[in-house]
Parts: C-alpha cells; structure tokens; sequence
C-alpha cells in the first residue's frame, strides 16, 4: 500500500512533466513546430481570405503579354522614362518600382558605340544623342517616384542606400528589433538622387520559403532603411518623417510605425503579416495598356502604383500562404491594401501568455481527470477542449484578424492527456494485480484469470464437462483441537492449508471449498484441461508426500499430528455459478462430486491414504498402482473399482498383484498368499485389511462400506 501512494504521488507530477515539456517546445520554438504553426494560420486564410475592397493601389504589370508586345526584358531606360512620364501624366500618388536599376542602360547610344565600329561621322552624331539613363533620371525627377534596392546579409556588401526619409523615434531604441542586413544592392546613384523615395524591395520568408510578412523596417549596421511599401505610403501623403513607437515595457520591440499620419500597427520586428485575398483581375494593369493609352485614367489617377512583373521567365514568383505563387510586386499590393483599408493580421503582444495560461490551466485540468477518471470521459473532455481551443483560435481569427495559435497549446494537452493515461493504465494495471492476489487469496487464482479473461461468463448457470476432483481429510483434528491451544492449533492447521493450497494451485487447480481442515480441489474448470485425470493424481500424491513430511516435522518438535486422507475421481458434472442475484458460488455439481468425497473418507477404513478410481486411473496411462477392489459406497448401489496409486517412479507390486488376483478369483490359495504377504510386510495396512477379511470368511474383491 506504501508503493501504490508513492506511485499515486509521483502520478500527479506527470501533467507538470507534461506542461514542462509544453512550455519548453513553446520557449524553443523548433523548426518543425514553426512550420506546423503557419501551416496552421495558412489553413485559416485559405477558408477565410482577407474581403478584397476597392484601393487605391495598382499593379502596373510587365507580364508575358507586354513582353511579347514591347519586346523582351529590360527594356530601354527610354521605354521605362515614358512609362513613368505617362504615369505621373494620370496624376498618381505614388510610382513604386519593384525593380532594381543597378546597372547602366546597354542599349544607351554611347554602351552601343563601344560595340559598333561605327565612322568617325556617325559617332559624332550618336554622341550627340541623350543618354537613356539620363533620360530616366529626368523622369523620375519630376517627382512621385520610388526607386528600389536589394540588402544583403553578406558582410562584403558594404553599400548603404541614399535615406530619404527622417525617424522619429518613441520609446528605446528600434534598432534592435529589426531585421539586420550587411549593406544593399542599389539602383543607379542619379536615380537615387533623383527619385522621391527608395525602398527595400526584399522579402524575410519564414523557413518553409512562404511570405507570410513584409518588413517596414530593416537595418544594415545601425541605420534604419524603409521598405518599398513604407516608401510608397509617405510618398503618397507627401511625408517626411517615420514615427516608430515601441511598446514601453523594455526588451519586447516595435507595437507601431507611423507613416506621414498614417498609424501601422506591426510585429515586434517591425513586420506586418499580411492577410491575402483571393486573386483580383482589376488589381492589375498590363504596361502595355499604359503605352497603348487603353488604359482608364480613373484607374491611375491618385494611385499608389506599383511596377513590377508577373512573367514567369523574369522568375519574381514567390510561394503563397493562399497555397500558389504570386508574384512579388503582389506581395507589397496586398500589404498595401489591407494598410489603406484595413483587415491586417496581428499576433498581439499578448497572445504568448494567453497560450502559456491554456498549457498550464487545461494541461493540469487534463491531467488530474485522465488521472482519477475512466478512459473514455477523460477523452472526452479532452475534446472538447480542444474543439474549444480551436474554434476560439478560429473565431478571432475571422472576427478580429487575431493569430493565436491553437497547435503547442493542442499538442501539450494532448502528450499531457497521454502521459497522464499511461500513469493512470499502469497504475490500474498494478491495482488489477493486486485485487487479483488478493482475490486469489478468496478464489482460485486461475478461476480469477478466467473471469478477468472472460467476463461474459458471470452469470447463472453451468454446463456438462468432465473433471476430476481431489478430496482430503485431516484425521484426529477434533482431538489435536482438543489437546492444543486453539492458537497453536489454529497455526498449525494455517501452515497445513496453506501449502496443500499452494499445491493444488501448482497444478492448476481450481479451490472449490475449504471445510474446516477438508480441502476439495476440481481440476479442468474453468479451463479445460486434457490431463485432468494426471494433473488431479499428480496434485493428490504431492499433497500426500507434503503431509507426511509435515507430520514428521511436527512429531520432531513433539507436536502430534493427524495423517492426511485423500480421495481422487473423476466424471462428468455441471460446473458454474450457482446462488442468486446477490452473489456467485462456482463450483461443480454431481455424483463424481460426492464419489470423491467417499473414496476420501473410505480411506479409514481400508487402512489407506490415497485412493483413486479407476475413471481417474484409466486417464493415468503407466501410473503404478495397487487394485483395492470393487466397492461399494455408501448409499450406492454400484461398486467401483478403487486403487491405492504408488508413486509414479515406483516398479508394480507384483507381489501384491498376484495375491489380490487370487482373491479376486476366490481362489482357495488367496487367504495363504496373504498371510505369507503380512508375514514380509507387517505395516502394510491394505495387505492386513484383506487378510482380516479373508479371515473372517469373505472371498472376492466385492467390498461393501456401511459408513461414510
């Protein structure tokens, strides 16, 4: 009982082990649980995208379409100052170009005359002509545009883009928070010069190559550089300056980016996840509309544009969370969208803790119900918590744009649910145990195993079989009873029972009762045994060699005790329970029964200790034994052939035989065969029970008891 409360202790510790190891993947955040997680948030965009409502933001598109119009990519700066001339023309808010000019124009008249080996005449007019990146330059100096730049993370690339813009910042120091680059690919030093705004075109994928987020903010060293995005919305409102707020408790990060007036409410990190829509035709607008005057001005004017590529051979394709790949220059529409508009994802500050809190509240709360309740209630409840968790998870999801995670908090309840129902099974497991010992203790143990094993077999009721039954009887215990102290004696007679039960239980038998110093054993029920007949003669002449060596151990400390009589049979009887509704008695019924019972009791008075039938015998093949004769019981009407069995390593006693086969015969030479057997074996109780009988003037094996 010790150990069980020790387990039962150490039990209680498992939904802390299991919380523990919860809140340890929740700290470590390893990359299978990260993918899994977004996984998760990239399910509930797929059946919950972001409503697309009408912005002031389009995609000027270089597809396949302009491609094969205007001829293939890049194209001539020429082309590219027209397309911003046109564009500035419809009166947009803002030209962002999600291309980076980092190279001289190769088409320029002056890049071609080093390949041409053109007259000296002819390269003084092409000298003459305008030099195409100057033409763009002048372009983009009328103002409204973006240009773009790449940062990198390798320590060599030391350049640093042109900063347009001012920071202002509130709190401690964002620097920190932010994404860290080396230094940046950029566009042409005069277009730098010359342009509104320039902005990071790059994008941070989390580790299964998904952009789920676009940096505001990032750094290369410790000066802060905007993103395209950003850019696009200060230079829409006219702005100058970015206001980055960080939440006031230290070492937490960004909360917000203020851009012109416009309020940004972003990650930590200075990020804002983006919440797609389903694809939108009207959000883009081929270039070769813009150059065919086809397109509206409606869609132009007071626009944020954005001028990137969908061709798949320009290769700005990018993996969605909406399950495809989108073009880059969508990503930042989209960002661009959901800010104008609204309908941002956040993963609030918060969200961590409220996580922390459902590990620890509903793992504790699995925990002790998996522990002191069945398996399928604590199942159940376990799922509804987690439908619980998942449809809350699920619910602000698409009424407050609100990313909580129900995944580490799903797992940890369920590792605690099935940490904590191991503990519970072993713990019922060693509870079983111990119920059966201490059944066993009341039952017989495979009688115990059997209804463990076959429940189904709890009721009323028996069937036919044949089984075989061992009797025995303690002779003169009502006098050892007397002459003792009842404590001794009481000691005594437990010592005794104790081992011939052992016995019976080493042979597989089944207890059927214990009538005071009497023990009856059936064999081949509940479980059917072929050997029934060998295991119940077995068991029968083990117990009489326990009983002898018991007898003479006690006579050795100067303890009397009685010689141990035995009765075995076999026969066909109903074995089952038996009594009523309110308690079973199993047990066998039958005149196999009551036969053994007297071939028990006859033993006193044929001057034995064992006697077994002939239904037994015959199951025993070679066993060696001593034919006593055909009696008659008590209260029967048939004789049986009764023997006294031998230990099985003994030779047949074949002087015995030949005697008994005369008297069988009345044969008139049976009473001297006899006599010269008890003249050789003076203490040989059935030779002197038959030499008496002989005396007396009976013949024949035929013996009829009168008393039980």
């Amino acid at each position: 009982m010790l150990r069980n409360r020790i387990s039962r202790k150490i039990g209680m510790f498992v939904p802390l082990l299991a919380i523990a190891m919860g809140f340890a993947a929740y700290l470590w955040n390893p990359l299978p649980l990260q993918i899994l997680r977004n996984a998760v948030f990239d399910q509930f965009q797929r059946w919950h995208p972001r409503i697309y409502v009408e912005a002031p933001v389009r995609i000027i598109d270089i597809d396949d379409e302009s491609l094969r119009r205007l001829g293939q990519w890049p194209w001539p700066r020429t082309r590219i100052a027209e397309l911003v001339a046109k564009l500035q023309d419809a009166r947009a808010a803002a030209i962002a170009f999600d291309v980076i000019f980092a190279e001289p124009d190769r088409t320029s008249p002056k890049a071609m005359l080093d390949l041409w080996q053109a007259p000296d005449s002819l390269r003084r007019q092409i000298e003459g002509l305008p030099d195409h990146d100057q033409v763009l330059t002048q372009a983009i100096a009328r103002g409204g545009v973006i240009v773009g730049f790449a940062v990198e993370r390798q320590r060599h690339a030391a350049v640093l883009p042109e900063i347009k813009a001012r920071y202002i910042n509130i709190g401690e120091s964002p620097q920190p928070y932010v994404a860290e680059f080396a230094g940046a690919i950029t566009s042409l030093p005069q277009f730098e010069a010359a342009a509104a705004g320039n902005g990071a075109l790059t994008f941070i994928p989390d580790a299964d190559g998904v952009i789920r987020k676009v940096p505001l903010l990032v750094r290369a060293g410790d000066t802060l550089l905007p993103s395209l995005v950003a850019e696009a919305l200060r230079i829409a409102q006219g702005a100058r300056n970015y206001t980055v707020r960080t939440v006031p408790d230290k070492g937490v990060g960004i909360a917000e980016v203020r851009i012109g007036n416009l309020p940004v409410t972003t990650t930590p990190e200075g990020e804002v996840l983006i919440n797609f829509t389903a694809p939108v035709e009207s959000r883009y607008i081929p270039a070769w509309k813009i150059f065919a005057g086809v397109a509206k001005v409606e869609d132009l004017a007071g626009r944020i544009l954005l001028v990137g590529t969908s061709a798949q051979g320009l290769m700005d394709l990018h993996f969605s969370p909406m399950g495809g790949v989108i073009p880059g220059v969508e990503a930042h529409a989209q960002m661009l969208e959901q800010v104008l508009t609204g309908g941002a994802l956040q993963r609030p500050s918060w969200a961590g803790a409220i996580e922390a809190l459902i590990i620890v509240c509903a793992g504790l709360l699995v925990g002790a119900v998996a522990l002191s309740t069945g398996a399928l209630p604590s199942l159940l409840m376990l799922c509804a918590l987690l439908a619980l968790l998942w449809a809350g998870a699920w619910q602000t999801f698409i009424l407050r744009g609100l990313q909580l995670d129900p995944l580490i908090p799903s797992l940890a309840l369920i590792v605690c649910y099935g940490l904590s129902s191991i503990v519970r099974h072993l713990s019922s497991e060693r509870r079983q145990r111990w119920i059966k010992q201490a059944f066993s203790r009341y039952v017989s143990p495979n009688l115990v195993s059997y209804l463990i094993d076959h429940p189904d077999s709890l009721e009323l009721g028996g069937r036919r079989q044949q089984c075989s039954f061992v009797f025995t009887d303690l002779a003169g215990f009502t006098t050892l009873m007397e002459r003792l102290d009842p404590g001794a004696a009481v000691s005594l007679l437990n010592d005794y029972l104790d081992r011939m039960i052992a016995i019976a239980f080493a042979h597989n038998g089944t207890l059927d009762r214990i009538v005071g110093d009497a023990v009856a054993i059936l064999f081949s029920a509940p479980v059917t045994q072929a050997d029934h007949q060998r295991r119940a003669l077995s068991c029968a002449m083990a117990m009489q060699r326990f009983s002898q060596q018991y007898k003479k151990q006690l006579a050795a400390q100067g303890k009397a005790f009685g010689d141990t009589r035995i009765g075995v049979h076999s026969g066909e009887v109903i074995v089952g329970n038996f009594g009523g509704s309110t308690i079973f008695d199993y047990r066998a019924l039958g005149d196999p029964v009551n036969t053994a019972s007297r071939l028990e009791g006859a033993n006193k008075y044929l001057g034995t200790l064992v006697c077994v039938s002939e239904a037994t015998l015959s199951g025993c093949p070679g066993w060696p034994a001593r034919p006593i004769g055909r009696i008659v019981l008590k209260g029967k009407a048939q004789p049986l052939a009764v023997f006294q069995p031998l230990e099985p390593d003994d030779d047949p006693d074949d002087q015995y035989q030949g005697a008994f086969d005369l008297l069988r015969a009345e044969h008139g030479g049976a009473l001297a065969a006899f006599e010269r057997l008890a003249a050789a074996r003076p203490e040989d109780p059935l030779v002197s029970f038959h030499l008496e009988r002989l005396r007396a003037g009976k013949s024949g094996d035929l013996i009829a008891l009168t008393e039980k």
